[in-house]
């Protein structure tokens, strides 16, 4: 370094020193703003912009090594040799433009290296190539250490000036990679005069073709000349292209902020612009996005050629305070600036994602007690099934709510909703971890628990869930009881399939509702052959009427009084192929849950009503109707319908109800009645005393017989408790001026008890038993028809 210092201090003239320094730096400034437009360009344009390029700084070099050759005082006549003048020129402009393509041929680190070290090294060439063509009277010794440091120097510098220009683009950087660059000439230039020692060797005589000192000087103010007439030329295409720059960044952020999404455009993966939307979809200012890497606001998208690869997608982005929410990315390549650069537009799909949850939780939920739905329910279930541990079972309870129909009919169905919420909020109280209670639809819940080792812990479950409604029941008002029942069922003891352990545990819940309700049993097989016969009945039931297997019996109704007949009750009997005679007893409630009980009552009513309307006689026809058919949509135009098609008169037809069919509905109820007796159509209360029985009925709704169960005839000869409820029912009759039929009447002590009593109507087989229409006695119809003149008389 002393060696270097004495050089430049003692030997060169340091006024041209300086002067060498400033035409280096103007030379760096104008390559390395040149090398940004070379960077952009392609085809013809990239040539020519490396031509220029190439010339500028290849005559800056060139000129800075003259001028500091012309400081250079060594004591004795100097000259310079022509043709390798020539040649030290020629080579720093090739070496310059080679360095300069390969830098700029790829945006890549080993790419800057490569070509800043083919400059740095085309700088030693260029020096030791004019060093050559330096003649002195004398012979040069080289001290080779410090020759080796020399290009050390200028291809380290050489590849940190162009890695510091290209590797971003910025005013300061471009300041830093001139004074870098500058500093790779002066380095390795005045290092390698450093290492040149001059010999007076009086042999040794300078050429007389040599160019002396001062033409050599002309010829380096041209270059001078030269060099800064090109800096111009790249000062002011620079700042053109700045200005256009500029305002085409005016004019797409104008754009880019109007638009609602998110707007930023990239070089690589560097944040050039963004617009207002992005700026506060990710709490920051513009100023703060530009120069950013994209990734940092964009959790989850992986950097290695992500654009390039997926142009959409969905990813999250990254708040400056923290939090994150979900955006759609679009991405596209587009020239900015001359270069090619990708646009991403960014979606917030916040509210998008909040209603996606909200369709996916209406439809895996129940929108009105938040419980898992059916379908939630069976897609657990098969995952449960499908997971289930050796030696484990699945224990499936099926819950229905006890008279959930009245609570809605009598208290109306906001209080049948807040009992389901109540349902659902104390069953779930009790359930343990990995264990899914589910609302299947309007009263029937479902309870999924896993992993259970014996069926005793689902019983224990089951308890605590009565226990649970039992003690809400003390707390709740009298409008509000929750009851239910429970059937359970295990996989896979009693079923392997989902489908089938559904269905068991459904037939257990029957069972438990049967036998008292508030209670739980468990899946039997005894019960899967109840049920399974159950079912075949359902479906033979709905078929029956077509297959002709319904017939008709008819019970007559008399005076007790006289003997005189009034009428037939109108009983169904079903003449199964394979089982025989089925007692209504038994098909008759499976036809009401079943929902056949319709049309199999319409049947009946017809076939009743065309059968009396045969009779030669003016007997009544009475037909009983369930609470399904009262309860039904147009029932009484239904009844008026068959009216007009059998021809029958409305006064002779009796239709008898329960007071259970009354209590379902009271309201629609009435107003059917009330529809049936605008037709002349007579009702009869059917079964008093052994359901409701309440007064209050007999008062608001237009009956004109009531009808005492037999249950109360039997033995009401002998049974004084029996014979109590009978007076008590006849002295109502008499009161409301309505007529008393007794049924089941089988004796004649009871038939002489109910005479005594002064009962008006009598049925039984003491009286008539069932039979047939074409069994059904002549003479009794003719009797009456001679009665019923006689009196007319």
């Amino acid at each position: 370094m002393l060696t270097v210092y004495n050089c430049i201090v003692n030997e060169h003239d340091l006024r041209l020193v300086l002067l060498a320094g400033v035409l280096g730096a103007v030379a760096s400034f104008a390559a390395v703003t040149l090398l940004r437009h070379l960077r952009k360009s392609a085809g013809q344009t990239r040539l020519l912009w490396t031509t220029v390029a190439a010339i500028c700084f290849g005559f800056g070099v060139w000129a800075t090594h003259f001028v500091a050759m012309l400081a250079f005082s060594p004591g004795m006549p100097t000259a310079y040799d022509v043709p390798l003048t020539a040649l030290s020129l020629i080579l720093a402009i090739l070496c310059s433009g080679l360095g300069m393509s390969v830098a700029t041929a790829r945006p890549t680190l080993d790419h800057h290296l490569v070509g800043g070290s083919i400059i740095g090294a085309g700088i030693a060439v260029m020096h030791f190539t004019g060093m050559i063509a330096f003649e002195v009277e004398g012979r040069l010794e080289w001290d080779m250490t410090l020759a080796i440091a020399s290009l050390v120097a200028g291809i380290v510098f050489g590849a940190l000036a162009i890695q510091i220009a290209l590797a971003r683009t910025s005013q300061a950087r471009n300041v830093a990679a001139s004074l870098t660059l500058t500093l790779a000439i002066c380095t390795m230039h005045f290092t390698a005069m450093g290492a040149a020692s001059i010999i007076p060797d009086p042999n040794i005589t300078i050429s007389e073709f040599s160019v002396p000192s001062t033409v050599l000087a002309a010829a380096v103010t041209l270059a001078a000349v030269m060099i800064f007439a090109l800096t111009a030329v790249a000062l002011w295409v620079d700042i053109r292209d700045k200005r256009r720059a500029v305002a085409e960044e005016s004019r797409l952020r104008g754009l880019a902020n109007a638009a609602f999404e998110g707007l930023l455009v990239c070089d690589d993966t560097i944040i050039v612009t963004a617009n207002q939307s992005l700026a506060r979809l990710c709490g920051r200012d513009i100023e703060q996005l530009v120069g950013m890497d994209f990734t940092t606001i964009f959790g989850t998208i992986d950097r290695n050629g992500a654009i390039a690869e997926e142009p959409v997608w969905e990813t999250t982005l990254e708040h400056a305070n923290g939090s994150s929410r979900p955006v759609e990315l679009l991405s596209r390549t587009i020239d900015y600036s001359g270069k090619p650069h990708t646009v991403i537009a960014v979606r917030d799909l916040f509210e998008r994602k909040k209603a996606e949850a909200d369709i996916r939780r209406l439809a895996m939920h129940d929108t009105l007690t938040n419980l898992p739905n059916r379908r939630s329910f069976t897609a657990q279930l098969e995952k449960e099934m499908a997971t289930l541990a050796d030696g484990k079972s699945i224990a499936l309870l099926c819950l229905d709510l006890d008279r959930f129909k009245e609570v809605n009919d009598l208290f109306g169905h906001a209080a049948g909703d807040a009992m389901l919420r109540r349902v659902a909020e104390n069953a779930g109280s009790v359930l343990g971890e990995g264990q899914m209670l589910a609302r299947l639809g309007g009263d029937e819940f479902a309870i999924i628990v896993p992993g259970i080792s014996s069926h005793r812990e689902a019983a224990s479950l089951a308890e605590k869930i009565l226990e649970a409604f039992r003690a809400e029941n003390a707390r709740a008002s009298s409008d509000g009881l929750m009851s239910t029942s429970i059937g359970i069922a295990l996989y896979p003891r009693d079923a392997k399939d989902q489908e089938t352990l559904i269905s068991h545990a459904d037939t257990a819940l029957y069972r438990a509702k049967s036998e008292g309700r508030d209670t739980y049993r468990f899946y039997e097989h005894a019960m899967g052959l109840e049920a399974r016969s159950r079912r075949i009945m359902e479906h033979e039931l709905r078929h029956a009427v077509t297959r002709n297997e319904f017939h008709l019996v008819y019970q007559p109704q008399k005076k007790l009084d006289t003997g005189e007949l009034i009428g037939y009750e109108a009983l169904l009997r079903w003449q199964h192929p394979e089982r025989g005679n089925v007692s209504p007893g038994i098909f008759i409630p499976v036809a009401e849950d079943s929902g056949a009980i319709v049309p199999i009552g319409e049947w009946v009513l017809r076939t009743a009503c065309q059968a009396a309307a045969g009779w030669k006689s003016n007997l009544m026809i009475a037909v009983n109707v369930s609470a399904i058919q009262l309860h039904s949509m147009n029932f009484a135009q239904t009844v008026h319908r068959i009216l007009l098609e059998t021809g029958l008169s409305p006064h002779r037809l009796e239709i008898e109800i329960t007071e259970t069919a009354l209590v379902r509905d009271m309201h629609r109820a009435l107003t059917t009645l009330r529809q049936l007796k605008a037709l002349g159509i007579r009702v009869a209360m059917d079964d008093f005393g052994t359901g409701y029985s309440s007064l209050s009925n007999l008062r608001a709704f237009p009956f004109d017989k009531i009808k005492i169960d037999g249950s109360f005839i039997r033995q009401v000869d002998t049974n004084e408790q029996a014979a109590t409820i009978v007076r008590a029912v006849l002295g109502i009759g008499r009161g409301l001026g309505l007529p008393v039929l007794a049924e089941g009447v089988e004796t004649s002590g009871e038939l002489s008890f109910l005479a005594k009593e002064l009962c008006q109507i009598g049925q039984g087989y003491y009286l008539g038993r069932p039979s047939p229409l074409d069994d059904l006695q002549e003479d009794d119809i003719q009797a009456e028809e001679k009665s019923t003149d006689a009196n007319a008389a």
